[in-house]
């Protein structure tokens, strides 16, 4: 390998510079084929070196490779086919992959609404795709689920926050540029916060024609009410109470019959002076389970819901933001992000 390297570098004893081979020589089919085992991110890093490589990375069979197999179907939710129609593999990436808002009479030229979840139904759910592995990821608000007392102030409130459903990877510059991607707002910008109730229940149900895959569905929330203080974050517990008594009961089923039960219980049962509730005051995902897609015809319905019915007790003091249904590689991905970051 290395005489190799030596020879390209200093070819037949005397050969001029200009005559040696370099990245420019690279035929774009040959680029092509190497982008195919890339990742998104990856192909617009190397996009900007050359005229070749810039080529290669804007073609149609680099981006199918990289989007989901029902693709079509899913741009056909977003965009009439004269929307759509003339956009590359390039571009329908893009539009998968930011959330945007449609059916609302409000609907932008492609490239101006690129990188955005889209919003389906009445804009309490969401969809895109994963920008690093081209999988399909999607995200029910509060606002879209079934709450037990939600329309009694005594029980519950709306709380305003920028700290909705915030699952975004990081994305490099490169990225932003090549596919044109703003990241936009919070997706929900709102979450539901419980000051006190004996019958916690919440329930939804999203019916989607998800691409095959195994999907982690988890539910995401915040023990206390937080706000901002002179600029910081604070926390306020004088409503959270009765999480350490009994757990939680979590569920899902799918149309297809998969079922899946977990409980957690959502407070420390001991407080650790030391460390502190490390349950309290920070959004977590409480992973509910998994279930399998083997066909996204027909299209997946899946229900879910969390309760705590027992009512010799009360308990209180909690936001619900959100349901997360995310492939398991996906989810993977990030833990092994967020593990080398501490690291």
């Amino acid at each position: 390998m290395g005489s190799t390297i030596s020879n390209l570098s200093d070819s037949g004893g005397g050969e001029s510079a200009a005559n040696r081979p370099g990245l420019g020589d690279i035929p774009e089919a040959c680029i092509a084929s190497v982008f195919l085992y890339l990742t998104p991110p990856e192909i617009c890093n190397l996009a900007p070196l050359n005229r070749a490589f810039r080529g290669a990375a804007s073609s149609d069979v680099v981006w199918e490779t990289k989007l989901p197999r029902n693709y079509q179907e899913l741009v056909g939710l977003l965009l009439p086919p004269e929307k759509y129609g003339g956009l590359s593999k390039k571009d329908v990436f893009a539009v998968l992959s930011r959330p945007i808002k449609f059916d609302d009479g409000n609907k932008k030229d492609v490239l101006g609404i690129l990188s955005r979840p889209i919003k389906f139904d009445d804009r309490n759910e969401e969809v895109w795709v994963d920008r690093w592995t081209g999988r399909v990821c999607m995200s029910i608000s509060a606002k879209g689920m079934a709450i037990t007392g939600i329309d009694d102030r005594r029980y519950w409130n709306w709380i305003p926050t920028d700290e909705s459903r915030v699952l975004r990877p990081e994305i490099s510059a490169s990225l932003l540029s090549f596919l044109i991607i703003d990241l936009g707002t919070p997706l929900f910008q709102v979450v539901a916060y419980l000051l006190q109730i004996w019958w916690f229940e919440v329930d939804g149900i999203v019916r989607f024609p998800l691409p095959p895959d195994t999907y982690i569905l988890s539910f995401r929330l915040h023990l206390g009410k937080f706000s901002k203080r002179l600029g910081r974050r604070v926390s306020h517990f004088e409503h959270t109470h009765g999480w350490e008594i009994k757990p939680v009961k979590f569920e899902l089923t799918t149309s297809d019959g998969q079922q899946v039960t977990t409980e957690y219980f959502l407070d420390d049962k001991e407080h650790d002076d030391t460390i502190g509730n490390l349950k309290r005051g920070c959004w977590i995902d409480y992973s509910v389970g998994e279930f399998i897609v083997t066909d996204s015809e027909p299209a997946t319905e899946v229900h879910f819901s969390m309760k705590q019915i027992d009512c010799t007790h009360s308990k209180g003091g909690l936001c619900v933001d959100s349901v997360s249904i995310v492939p398991r590689c996906v989810r993977e991905r990030r833990r092994r992000s967020v593990s080398f970051k501490q690291a």
